[in-house]
C-alpha cells in the first residue's frame, strides 16, 4: 500500500503513543513524506524527543515541520485528552515490554499496558477519533510472563472498547521479534563482538519470529486501510533458533562460533512463541500475509445464541515459532543483513 498517494490520510491527522521507540519512530518514518498534515509523537521522555526532533530536521528538513510534539503518558488521561484534540488517526506503540523487568515490576506492565491503553481509547472515543490500531506482541498468546499476562489483558481491553462504540474503529496488530528493535538482542551481540567478547545466547534451542520493522509497519498500514473495529490482526512471520540468529550475526561481524557462551534462560522467558493461539483458530481468516481474528459481536445473553452446533472446525492450527518456516543459517544471516542498523554498523570503521 502507498502511503503517498493513500487518500486516507490526506490532510489527516495521526498520532503516536511511545513515538520515540523503535516501533512507533518506525511508523513516523513511513508516514512522514504522505499527505498527513500533521503527525502528533506523544511520549513521556523530553529527551528522546528532542534527540528525534534535531534527527528528523536533517533527514527530512521539509516533511519534518508537520512533526509535533507532546509530553505525557499514557497512565494519566488528561494528558492525553491534552494531546488528543483533533486528531483523526491513533497508532497506540506505548508499553512496557522488556520481560525480565515486568517480571520484577508486574504492577507497573499493569499500569502502562493494561490501564494505559484503556486510557487512550477512552479518550479516543470521547474525542470522536476515527481509528486507533494498538500494537501487541507473540507473547500475548498463551502467555507465560507478566509482559505478555498483562498485553493478553490489554488485547481483552481492545476487544472489548471495541463493542462500545459504532464512530471509533478500534483494531489490534499482534507481531513476533521485530529485528534490532528496543529489546533485540542482535545490537546486544555486535557489541559483544566488536568488543572482542564472546556473545552471550540464553537457549541456544529456543525459537523466534523474526521480521524487519519495515515488515511490521505493513501490517499497520493494512489494518488502517481493511481492519474491522474489533479485530485482532497477526502477522505471518519465519522464524529460527536463538543459535542459528547468533551464528548468523557472528558471520557477518567476524565474531566466533565457538566462543558462544550460554547462559540460560531469563525471567519469565519462553521456549517458543505462539502468534495464533488454537482457539482462535476456530474463527480465525487466513489472509495471506496475515491472519484476522474478528470479534465476537454476541453479548451476555447467550441464550439468544444457542444453536445445535457445528460439527465443521476450522482447519487452520497453532501457528508459533516451532511450525512456521525455520530459516537455516545462511537465510536469517541474509534476512539480518538487508537492514538499515546492520549496514550502518558493517559500515563502521570502513
Amino acid at each position: 500500500m502507498s502511503i503517498q498517494s493513500n487518500l486516507l490520510f490526506t490532510n489527516k491527522t495521526l498520532m503516536i503513543t511511545g513515538g520515540t521507540g523503535s516501533f512507533g519512530n518506525a511508523v513516523l518514518n513511513r508516514f512522514i513524506e504522505s499527505d498527513l498534515n500533521e503527525i502528533r509523537i506523544f511520549s513521556r521522555d523530553e529527551a528522546k524527543q528532542e534527540a528525534l526532533r534535531q534527527n528528523l530536521q536533517v533527514r527530512f528538513p521539509e516533511a519534518s515541520e508537520k512533526v509535533k510534539f507532546f509530553i505525557g503518558d499514557v497512565r494519566d488521561i488528561q494528558s492525553i485528552r491534552n494531546a488528543i484534540h483533533g486528531v483523526d488517526y491513533i497508532f497506540h506503540a506505548a508499553a512496557l515490554k522488556q520481560v525480565p523487568s515486568c517480571e520484577f515490576f508486574p504492577m507497573e506492565a499493569v499500569k502502562t499496558n493494561v490501564i494505559g491503553t484503556d486510557n487512550v481509547l477512552t479518550a479516543a472515543i470521547d474525542a470522536g477519533v476515527e481509528t486507533v490500531i494498538c500494537l501487541s506482541t507473540d507473547k500475548a498468546a498463551y502467555p507465560v510472563n507478566a509482559m505478555g499476562t498483562s498485553k493478553a489483558m490489554m488485547e481483552k481491553v481492545i476487544v472489548a472498547k471495541s463493542r462500545t462504540t459504532k464512530t471509533t474503529k478500534i483494531c489490534c496488530t499482534r507481531y513476533g521479534n521485530v529485528m534490532c528493535s528496543r529489546g533485540s538482542v542482535i545490537p546486544l551481540w555486535i557489541d559483544q563482538i566488536k568488543a572482542g567478547n564472546p556473545i552471550t545466547i540464553t537457549e541456544p534451542s529456543m525459537t523466534r519470529f523474526i521480521m524487519s520493522l519495515d515488515e511490521a509497519v505493513a501490517l499497520v498500514l493494512f489494518a488502517f486501510e481493511h481492519g474491522e473495529s474489533g479485530d485482532i490482526l497477526v502477522q505471518k512471520a519465519p522464524a529460527c533458533t536463538i543459535e542459528t540468529q547468533a551464528k548468523a550475526v557472528i558471520r557477518l561481524f567476524g565474531g566466533r562460533e565457538e566462543d558462544i557462551k550460554i547462559i540460560g534462560i531469563r525471567h519469565g522467558e519462553k521456549v517458543y512463541e505462539t502468534l495464533l493461539t488454537n482457539e482462535e483458530c476456530t474463527h480465525a481468516i487466513d489472509l495471506g500475509d496475515f491472519y484476522r481474528v474478528p470479534c465476537d459481536k454476541r453479548d451476555l445473553n447467550y441464550n439468544k445464541y444457542f444453536t445445535a452446533g457445528d460439527t465443521e472446525r476450522n482447519t487452520l492450527t497453532e501457528f508459533n515459532s516451532n511450525n512456521t518456516e525455520l530459516l537455516n543459517v545462511d537465510q536469517t544471516m541474509e534476512k539480518i543483513a538487508a537492514l538499515s542498523y546492520i549496514q550502518e554498523r558493517l559500515a563502521e570503521g570502513k
